[in-house]
């Protein structure tokens, strides 16, 4: 059965040819084929049903705008957040940042799983940065940042592996200086943390960052690149705060590299001297 082009049921063949008429009735209880007209669902009109969906779309839109108000209970608030931090681990938790310093380490972190992943994002870009190459500043930054015992068997070891002949590679001088006219790049950023182990006094941290390190600088043969590992701290509660008993690092996981051109020596310049790092809080 299909439509015929008078808008009625029916085939190719008009009531002129049969002799027949169809007559649409105007609007009567019954239908021009004298079947009852159906009742709508409900007995709702389209109009009623209209003004019912609107005043629903409405309150709706009013729970949400209230829920997104700073004036509701602070103690609700965190709980949600610290539900949206456990769903999704590179998330904030809100956690003020530290107010200690340990010279110019952050210090005085939480004992808690979020004090410890900010304490080893901060010592990833502590131990990642340029003071490291000059042995003065690299006893301050190790003595801030290890246990004790850590720290002085580390010290040693370090200074051989910081020696003449690897500074001289990086074009710095046997005091771990840059040449006249050139600036040494090194710093570390960190993109996420990860807690692998965690009890009362201990804990094991991931950071996963990228880092640049190179010579910035007209006829630098070492020119600044980006480098990405995966840096693993054992933590232990030592004094009030985190500090580093043992740590090892790994390469990757690193992105393709993008399409961006490498910038000149003299814009890489500027922009380490003109921005700054961050003190890095969960």
């Amino acid at each position: 059965m299909s439509l015929s082009d008078d808008g009625g049921y029916g085939g190719d063949h008009r009531g002129s040819e049969t002799g027949q008429t169809r007559t649409r009735l105007p609007d009567g209880d019954n239908d021009a084929y004298g079947t009852g007209r159906r009742p709508r669902a409900g007995g709702l009109s389209s109009r009623n049903l209209v003004t019912i969906v609107g005043v629903v779309v409405l309150l709706i839109a009013a729970i949400a705008f209230a829920n997104r108000g700073g004036s509701g209970n602070s103690e609700t608030a965190s709980d949600d957040t610290a539900q949206d931090a456990a769903a999704r681990p590179t998330a904030p938790t809100g956690t003020k940042p530290v107010n200690g310093k340990n010279g110019d380490i952050a210090a005085g972190f939480a004992k808690t799983e979020q004090g410890a992943q900010s304490a080893a994002a901060n010592f990833a870009v502590a131990l990642g940065s340029e003071r490291m190459f000059k042995v003065n500043s690299r006893h301050q930054i190790v003595d801030a940042v290890y246990a004790p015992k850590a720290a002085s068997n580390l010290k040693g070891p370090q200074d051989k592996a910081y020696s003449k002949a690897f500074l001289r590679k990086l074009g710095l001088d046997p005091a771990g200086n840059a040449p006249k006219g050139k600036t040494f790049i090194s710093r570390t950023i960190p993109v996420g943390t990860k807690v692998e182990q965690f009890t009362d006094g201990t804990a094991k941290v991931s950071v996963w960052y990228t880092g640049l390190i190179g010579m910035a600088g007209a006829g630098s043969t070492d020119p600044v690149r980006t480098d990405w590992k995966t840096w693993t701290f054992d933590l232990s509660w030592t004094d009030g705060d985190w500090k580093v008993a043992a740590d090892s690092q790994k390469n990757g996981p690193a992105p393709i590299a993008g399409d961006v051109p490498a910038s000149g020596a003299d814009e890489m310049t500027k922009a380490v001297e003109q921005y700054g790092g961050f003190t890095y809080a969960r």
